[in-house]
């Protein structure tokens, strides 16, 4: 799968690409026609803790799906983001299964 990382207004370190890069291609194990992934890192200056949003977007044949979510770290928020995108791969690939 081809993962594209974003950094929005900040640069991103090596260590928090290769956690979102290994993280992203654990995804392909519950679906595997997952085409790529884009992932969306931005601060958002507030004065609150939670101020990291991490946005996925996966793209497979026939659907994009997009989660959103905002925590105090961007590992926090990649690691939630990954666990819905997970259970919405799941739905998929039952689904799918239950039409052929």
């Amino acid at each position: 799968m081809k993962v594209s990382i974003h950094a929005v207004n900040f640069n991103v370190d090596g260590k928090l690409v290769n956690f979102v890069q290994e993280r992203m291609n654990k995804l392909e194990k519950y679906y595997d026609k997952v085409v790529s992934s884009d992932v969306y890192l931005k601060v958002v200056n507030t004065s609150g803790k939670e101020n990291k949003i991490v946005e996925v977007k996966i793209n497979v044949p026939g659907n994009d799906f997009l989660v959103k979510k905002q925590c105090k770290t961007f590992e926090e928020a990649v690691e939630l983001s990954s666990d819905s995108i997970e259970r919405l791969l799941v739905k998929r690939k039952q689904k799918t299964r239950t039409h052929t």
